[in-house]
């Protein structure tokens, strides 16, 4: 279809960040006008850059800013844009914003309100799927009010339990629980993480299979009647129930696996009159159980990994569904290869994958047969404390799993990120671990919490927490000559060796991810960190990362235990415990419940 033919002609993108300028580039194929919104931490980001026009966001955090539906609206009615598209996260499963974007006259490039309240609540989800035959877990049928009737279900259907956020996804607002005595801080919690991601707190309640796989389905519905299962996806290789790894088509299914899945979704789309992009989910226990989990009403941080084995450009149909058009293709699309996806992410590998902003210095993706790379910086970004940590996607595709792994490592040695510590060394480890790479995946949603081991794989050199930790030293590559051969040899650049700038792209796989420790995410040394009013004497409590002490857990003065909660710390949508790392009485430093705190500070000393 022609750029003048096309039915919407300007579209304000009501998010940030790598999708942003996923959505831009798909309305640029379409002759589509795109229109960017920018918070003030946000300003100079790529996503300002590559739209036709950007406006700014007064503020800074979530609320403010991407998640502020008057000015949103403000912004689009006075851009000229005639659609709205959300992207993933903040707005993009709020029904009151797609009612308020179609209220104003606007086009909202997504599922009806309507079918958002539905699939998007997960508790009326798991009516719908329950009504048209697809397997389930026990699980509460609305949401409840309090942890005392999640510490009920458990006294009926036993240990663990997850606890869900009723609106939302990607991992946030989800706790699994194992022991009794946590179910009230969990429930809590998620609650807190729901309603600071999603706008609203509600959760539910459900059995958790052990070792579970996560396995979902890419489905596209238009206005004509058309619902399309895009491929499915294993999204297995996962920390704190948010994604890291994510692979098309979903290998080691039986035929009956695969086909419940796809004519499951199938099923429960139609019935909910789904239109626009969505992803059904779903969980396979180590008994090859198969029960649904949750409808994303909107696209996924995912959905390259799925274009690379379809060749369907799934925002460009989002357009063309918005718009009133059939889907471009008649059947269920056939998948080619194999695919991976890597989520490049500001985390600290070597410390719990705690967040890690600052300023990146360097950035460089690797080329090459079947790789793809979306990201939303680029040197010289600055990766705010405020949103998510995600940087960037790395897709790498083969014509089958074995190939695509070779690629991937390949791909991930290339890539070569400075100034925030990424999750590059994992990925570099996960491609060669023989759980991940074996005849059957052994990997499962909880999997890198509970079992993983860095080093198993060839990622690092050895296989402790120190060769995690030395993957992050910046390292200099030099390339010397020996008897006509020439060979290279990593050294630390505090050595103080200049090396010719073409010698880092040399690097060979076991290479650790040349990341800086003296960015704003990673050393403070020479810092005081000795917390304002906190006594100076004994171990001190640091905190992991910059972000925002949610909660104290002790109160000052008081006996703990080494691995004792001390604090809850909130940073880039993830809350993160503080622990005691020795026995004694604990002095806390005078901070309060949403006081800013700044990585390596001292939240208390321990006597």
């Amino acid at each position: 279809m022609s750029q003048e033919t096309f039915p919407l002609q300007t579209v304000l993108i009501a998010n940030r960040g790598e999708i942003a300028i996923r959505i831009a580039r798909a309305a640029r194929d379409l002759g589509i006008r795109s229109i960017a919104v920018v918070s003030e931490a946000d300003v100079d980001n790529l996503h300002a850059k590559i739209a036709d026009e950007a406006y700014t966001l007064p503020g800074n955090t979530a609320a403010e800013t991407y998640m502020n539906i008057p000015a949103l609206l403000d912004i689009a009615l006075r851009a000229g844009a005639d659609c709205v598209h959300p992207g993933y996260g903040f707005l993009s499963e709020n029904a009151d914003f797609a009612r308020a974007v179609t209220e104003a006259g606007l086009t909202w490039v997504g599922p009806a309100p309507e079918a958002i309240e539905t699939l998007g609540n997960k508790v009326a989800a798991r009516a719908l799927a329950t009504e048209v035959g697809a397997p389930l877990a026990p699980g509460t049928p609305d949401p409840i009010p309090n942890w005392e009737q999640a510490r009920d279900f458990a006294d009926k259907y036993g240990m663990p339990i997850a606890i869900k956020a009723a609106f939302g996804g990607g991992g946030r607002g989800l706790k699994v629980v194992h022991d009794y005595n946590d179910i009230e801080a969990a429930f809590e919690s998620a609650g807190r993480e729901a309603k600071a991601a999603f706008g609203r707190g509600e959760c539910y309640v459900e059995k958790f299979l052990t070792k579970p796989r996560h396995v979902e389905a890419q489905v596209l519905a238009d206005t004509h009647g058309n619902v399309r299962v895009v491929g499915t996806r294993d999204c297995s290789v996962q920390r704190r129930f948010q994604k890291l790894v994510e692979e098309a088509p979903a290998p080691f299914l039986t035929d009956k696996q695969r086909n419940d899945i796809i004519e499951g979704s199938r099923d429960i789309c139609q019935a909910a009159n789904y239109t626009g992009a969505g992803t059904v989910e779903f969980i396979v226990a180590e008994d090859g159980t198969v029960s649904f989990l949750e409808v994303n009403t909107r696209v996924q941080v995912e959905h390259p990994v799925t274009e690379a084995v379809t060749g369907v450009d799934i925002v460009g149909e989002q357009f063309r569904i918005a718009a009133g058009l059939p889907l471009s293709f008649d059947e269920d699309p056939a998948s080619d290869g194999h695919a991976f996806e890597f989520r490049i992410n500001a985390e600290d590998a070597a410390n719990g994958f705690v967040p890690s902003p600052g300023a990146v210095t360097q950035f460089e993706v690797p080329t090459g047969p079947g790789i793809r790379v979306d990201a939303g910086v680029r040197a010289g970004s600055t990766i705010p404390g405020f949103y998510d940590s995600l940087m960037a996607k790395l897709i790498v595709k083969g014509p089958n799993r074995e190939v695509a792994l070779r690629r991937a490592q390949a791909a991930l040695a290339e890539m070569r990120v400075q100034g925030v510590r990424t999750v590059l060394p994992f990925h570099k480890d996960i491609v060669t671990h023989p759980a991940f790479c074996g005849d059957e995946l052994q990997v499962y949603t909880d999997w890198v919490d509970k079992e993983y081991e860095p080093g198993i794989g060839a990622g690092y050199a050895g296989s402790s927490a120190e060769d995690v930790e030395d993957a992050y030293t910046e390292r200099t590559t030099l390339t010397v000559e020996i008897d006509g051969r020439l060979h290279r040899v990593s050294v630390p650049s505090s050595f103080g060796v200049a090396a010719a700038p073409s010698a880092v792209a040399y690097a060979p796989l076991a290479d650790a991810d040349a990341t800086s420790t003296s960015s704003a995410a990673g050393s403070n040394a020479g810092a005081d960190k000795s917390g304002a009013g906190a006594s100076t004497a004994g171990n001190a409590v640091e905190c992991p990362y910059t972000g925002v002490l949610v909660k104290w857990q002790v109160a000052d003065g008081d006996s703990v235990e080494v691995g004792q909660p001390i604090a809850t710390i909130e940073a880039m949508k993830m809350e993160s415990t503080v622990e005691a790392k020795s026995a004694g009485t604990i002095a806390l430093a005078q901070l309060n419940p949403g006081d800013n705190v700044s990585k390596g500070d001292a939240l208390g000393h321990i006597a």
